[in-house]
C-alpha cells in the first residue's frame, strides 16, 4: 500500500459544509472526494470537469452584444453608463 501524507486544503466554511453533505449523500467524505479529484486529474492528464465561468454563458454574451449596439447606435444610455471622454 502507497504512503499515504497529509495535506491542508482551505475552503470557505460555507463551501466545506456544502461539500461535505454532497459527498456524504455519496457515501464519502471530504478526504475520499478529494482523492477521487487527483487519481481522475492524473489519469486523465487535466481537471476532469469543465470550468465553467456564467460570465462566458451565451445569454450573457448576447445581452453584452446588444448593450453594445445600444451604446454605438447612441440607444437607451444614462449617465452610469457612458462616461463621455470630455467628463474625465
Amino acid at each position: 500500500m502507497a504512503e499515504t501524507i497529509n495535506v491542508t486544503v482551505r475552503l470557505d466554511r460555507d463551501v466545506k459544509e456544502q461539500a461535505e453533505r454532497m459527498f456524504n449523500d455519496f457515501g464519502m467524505n471530504l478526504s475520499t472526494a478529494f482523492n477521487i479529484f487527483a487519481r481522475q486529474s492524473l489519469r486523465q492528464g487535466k481537471i476532469p470537469f469543465e470550468i465553467y465561468d456564467p460570465f462566458y454563458s451565451e445569454k450573457n454574451q448576447a445581452e453584452l452584444s446588444r448593450r453594445i449596439a445600444d451604446i454605438e447606435a447612441g440607444r437607451n444610455l444614462t449617465a452610469h453608463e457612458l462616461i463621455e471622454a470630455d467628463d474625465e
